[in-house]
């Protein structure tokens, strides 16, 4: 029998199938490598009070707020 020139081989098609399910394997690992390290995050309560966590990058070092001011963000937010 002769074998048909165009059709690729078996051998072929195991190749490229392991090299098609390595590549996926990959492209889904590589996404997981570039989640953030532990720590970067915070924990803070929001407004409505549901738990919320803000990478530590967007605070503000140092700046904190007075009683008096927390004192009338408090009543602001009670009025509305």
């Amino acid at each position: 029998m002769k074998k048909n020139s165009t059709s690729p081989s078996r051998k072929k098609f195991l190749a490229w199938s392991a090299l098609a399910v390595c590549a996926a394997t990959l492209f889904k690992i590589i996404p997981g490598m570039k989640t953030k390290e532990k720590g970067t995050t915070v924990r803070m309560l929001a407004e409505d009070g549901s738990l919320v966590e803000i990478d530590q990058a967007l605070l503000t070092p140092g700046k904190k707020i007075t009683n008096l001011e927390l004192q009338k963000w408090i009543k602001k937010q009670g009025n509305e």
